[in-house]
């Protein structure tokens, strides 16, 4: 343990963790009583040596915890001396192009009594977001605070949903993943027996189907399947499976509740029933910053990518 909420593994995890917000291979662990021009300058020769060409993206967060969270502004001003520091045309300021510009995540975590810097090719980041706190915005419009789980979900995916495309909302009662849909143009089939708001179910590129997700059956295949259902875990990823293996849907984003204490031995089922059972791929399980008990879902259809 390097201090409270962090951990240090020798052995890079085979699969992401799930719990886990951020990862970054350590390059130096540093006294955080030195002068912040001192720390910069172990920083950037740290970084120069790890990644002595190409892009980067530097950002700076504080371990999520009270302790953490007071060091907030030292971080903030260590991440712009670092940032004067190092050649303006390697920092990439557009984040949400980290991935697809093949630049590496350099991360510093200010924590107490201790400055790291750290490390991760951004297409291998579990999250491009400081930290891996991704903090939504919950639209002022917003039927429930849904809708910033779906938007963190999204944000993380090399795509989302376009204008047009058909997207069935399993468990869509009041509405506030379908809400977030018909923002981005798209046409969405709400599935559920309670009311959707009444801006909603008048919309025209809203469906409501008043029906249980267990027993409805599409009509025609959907190109997206989202699904936040509050109920048992094993029996929603059995649902998920199903539309999976009927080939029902291209993408899959779902949010699977688990209340109990001990978490792992359900999602190792998950992970099984939707993989062997539905034949989903590429499939990611990450709790997410605004999941609570619960873990959001990724995946697609086998031929899809």
């Amino acid at each position: 343990m390097l201090g409270e909420v962090l951990v240090e593994s020798d052995q890079r995890p085979t699969e992401p963790p799930v719990f886990a917000r951020t990862g970054i291979r350590v390059l130096g662990s540093f006294e955080s009583r030195q002068a912040p021009e001192k720390l910069a300058e172990l920083i950037v020769d740290r970084v120069k040596q790890a990644a002595p060409t190409g892009s980067l993206v530097l950002q700076a967060f504080t371990p999520d915890s009270p302790a953490g969270n007071r060091l907030a502004d030292e971080a903030d001003a260590l991440l712009e001396t670092v940032r004067t520091r190092l050649p303006k045309d390697r920092l990439l300021e557009e984040t949400w192009r980290a991935r697809e510009a093949g630049a590496m995540l350099v991360e510093l975590c200010v924590a107490p009594g201790a400055v790291m810097v750290g490390s991760v090719p951004a297409r291998e980041a579990l999250s491009l977001s400081p930290g891996g706190r991704q903090r939504m915005r919950r639209p002022g419009d917003a039927p429930s605070r849904a809708a910033m789980k779906l938007e963190e979900a999204l944000i993380n995916m090399p795509f989302e949903p376009g204008r047009g495309e058909v997207c069935v909302d399993l468990g869509a009662a009041p509405g506030g993943w379908t809400q977030r849909l018909v923002a981005r143009g798209a046409r969405v089939i709400a599935v559920d027996t309670a009311k959707l708001l009444p801006e909603l179910a008048e919309h025209q590129r809203v469906e409501h189907v008043h029906m249980s997700a267990f027993d409805y059956t599409p009509e025609e295949p959907a190109d997206w399947l989202f699904c936040d259902m509050a109920w048992r875990p094993l029996e929603v990823a059995q649902l998920l499976a199903k539309w999976g293996r009927r080939g029902w849907a291209t993408h899959l984003v779902a949010n699977i509740k688990l209340p109990m204490k001990d978490k792992n031995p359900i999602l190792l089922r998950v992970r099984h029933i939707l993989t062997e059972d539905g034949g989903w791929q590429s499939l990611t399980i990450r709790q997410l910053y605004h999941d609570r008990d619960e873990v959001t879902v990724t995946a697609h259809r086998a031929g899809t990518l």
